[in-house]
């Protein structure tokens, strides 16, 4: 699932998060918010992973993506 389908169906807090620490390690709550409305499937669009210390990362095209849709609300 593309981030502009995820992006309205995450809770606000998430997106508010993502928005507030864009490019930011994610913390549990917003990762698994992540997952859960993309039935716990990542796509390389998007997610970059796991960092070397176990954080989740968003890829840079998804920050970019973030900056822009929070530039434009």
């Amino acid at each position: 699932m593309e981030i502009a389908q995820w992006w309205p169906a995450v809770t606000a807090e998430t997106r508010d998060w993502l928005v507030e620490h864009n490019g930011e390690p994610l913390p549990s709550a917003v990762r698994d918010d992540v997952l859960r409305v993309n039935g716990d499937l990542t796509d390389p669009s998007w997610w970059a992973g796991e960092s070397v210390d176990g954080s989740s990362e968003l890829t840079d095209a998804a920050t970019d993506w973030i900056e822009s849709a929070a530039n434009e609300g």
